[in-house]
């Protein structure tokens, strides 16, 4: 376990166990690294870097865009910074380049939290919590949220975390997305429909190869197992050892991204996988919304298997 605050990125913890190796940094409470046995298997960045990508970010209040940064909420009009103006939308929430601070620590576990103050196009104050823990099992984050305002609030969550298998490309990983739909989406990548995959290029509920097929795709109707989990995985075509993303109930919806709108070296290098708990544009459509009551708490599970 330790603590700097050189890097860009503020305040960096790290956490190991049993072979398990994460780092967690102060600016947006984000994931930067997480290796295995030394090898690393997510495509973080560097302590001199600021994020790429949103690379690791925790996104919330909202997941996604939201169409023009516009939205009405129990019958109130509210306006967005458009944080994505090439698209005008409001993008991945508020929290992401915040400074979060240390609530808890132990070799193998930190505990982050952030006050989301209530401000300008969204007026709820929130306490947002996150435990990040490794161990045998693998890494796992437990989000918590409190809305400490007086009224209800709108929420959603995702994570944004860039996988990659060692050795191997995007083309050749072989991806399984438990999916029978996925979001369409237009120019601004909003979504304009839904659609069934089955026996599409899109179709990923059978294990199969990427190939060149380009994702930057909401899938839903996902399957959960008897335990209520739900799970993505990125597999060497070699029949090394998988990525397991996996995530609970709360989360409706996976969010596949094979990086080919980023620059330079990390163009199609790694693999988002994020899972969300609604779809893009969620303040709008009101799909899979989640409404926060003054004081209440939500709580989920996310995490990775390697």
């Amino acid at each position: 376990m330790s603590a700097e605050s050189a890097a860009k990125s503020g305040v960096q913890w790290s956490i190991e166990a049993d072979g398990h190796r994460a780092v967690l940094v102060e600016v947006g409470g984000t994931l930067r690294s997480y290796s295995v046995d030394g090898v690393e298997i997510l495509d973080g960045f560097g302590t001199d870097e600021i994020s790429p990508g949103s690379a690791g970010q925790i996104l919330a209040p909202w997941p996604n865009r939201i169409r023009d940064g516009q939205y009405e909420f129990e019958g109130q009009a509210y306006q967005l910074a458009l944080t994505e103006p090439p698209r005008r939308t409001a993008i991945h929430g508020l929290v992401n380049w915040s400074r979060w601070r240390l609530a808890e620590q132990t070799p193998a576990s930190v505990t982050l939290e952030y006050e989301l103050p209530g401000q300008v196009g969204y007026p709820w104050s929130l306490l947002l919590r996150s435990r990040w823990t490794v161990s045998a099992d693998g890494l796992r984050c437990d989000q918590e949220v409190i809305n400490t305002s007086d009224a209800n609030a709108p929420w959603g969550y995702s994570v944004h975390p860039y996988l990659r298998l060692p050795g191997v490309s995007v083309d050749d990983t072989v991806l399984h997305v438990p999916a029978r739909s996925r979001i369409q989406a237009d120019a601004r990548l909003l979504p304009i429909g839904a659609t069934k995959i089955a026996g599409t290029e899109f179709d990923f509920s059978e294990a199969r190869r990427i190939g060149d097929l380009v994702l930057d795709t909401t899938f839903g109707d996902i399957d959960f197992d008897a335990d209520g989990i739900t799970t993505v995985t990125l597999a060497d075509p070699g029949a090394g050892r998988p990525i397991v993303v996996w995530a609970d109930e709360k989360f409706r919806y996976w969010q596949v991204f094979t990086a080919d709108t980023l620059h330079g070296e990390r163009f199609r290098r790694s693999i988002a996988v994020e899972p969300m708990t609604c779809p893009p544009d969620a303040y709008r459509t009101g799909r899979d919304l989640t409404v926060l009551e003054p004081g209440s708490t939500w709580a989920a599970s996310w995490g990775v298997r390697y």
